[in-house]
């Protein structure tokens, strides 16, 4: 569901796709091609949130922000169920692990943030690396196939939004 707040409505080009149960509020822009699925909040109410064309946002997932520190979220990234990003940025073709926290820091394009990962706030994660603990520390740059599986991720879940958009419907009473 979108809300508009304080007189500023989310921007959901026709070529997103946004589960009914997620709720868009705000200083939210998605990019085409990008994907919010269920229980999602992405809460654009303090400052702003952008996520990239191609990005997949996976169910559960909350974004927020801090005053002067918007959530960026670059292209084709994935990030995985019921991770918390706030005040970040996220680099192009990125993956943010399941459960993981991202506060107000970086992560770097083509680098994979691992399940469950707390990274805190003022860290930096270069591209193309593996991180992973709490608090997240680089263990190792990333393999030729762990970086063609990052772009294969966002584009399957490109092709799963576009089904969900034909084919799902909300059903009542069973």
């Amino acid at each position: 569901m979108n809300r508009s707040f304080d007189g500023t409505a989310p921007r959901t080009p026709p070529a997103s796709f946004v589960h009914d149960s997620a709720e868009i509020i705000g200083r939210v822009t998605l990019g085409a091609g990008a994907s919010v699925w269920p229980g999602c909040v992405l809460r654009g109410d303090i400052d702003r949130i952008v996520v990239g064309a191609g990005s997949n946002i996976q169910d559960l997932t909350v974004i927020h922000t801090r005053d002067g520190r918007p959530t960026l979220i670059g292209k084709d990234v994935t990030v995985g169920h019921r991770a918390i990003l706030h005040g970040c940025r996220i680099g192009d073709q990125a993956l943010i692990g399941m459960g993981a926290v991202v506060m107000e820091a970086s992560v770097g394009a083509r680098a994979i943030i691992g399940a469950g990962a707390l990274v805190p706030a003022g860290a930096r994660i270069p591209p193309g690396v593996l991180a992973f603990g709490s608090p997240a520390k680089v263990v190792r740059k990333l393999r030729a196939e762990e970086l063609r599986m990052l772009a294969a991720s966002a584009r399957e879940y490109r092709a799963l939004a576009r089904k969900h958009a034909r084919t799902s419907r909300v059903l009542f009473g069973g």
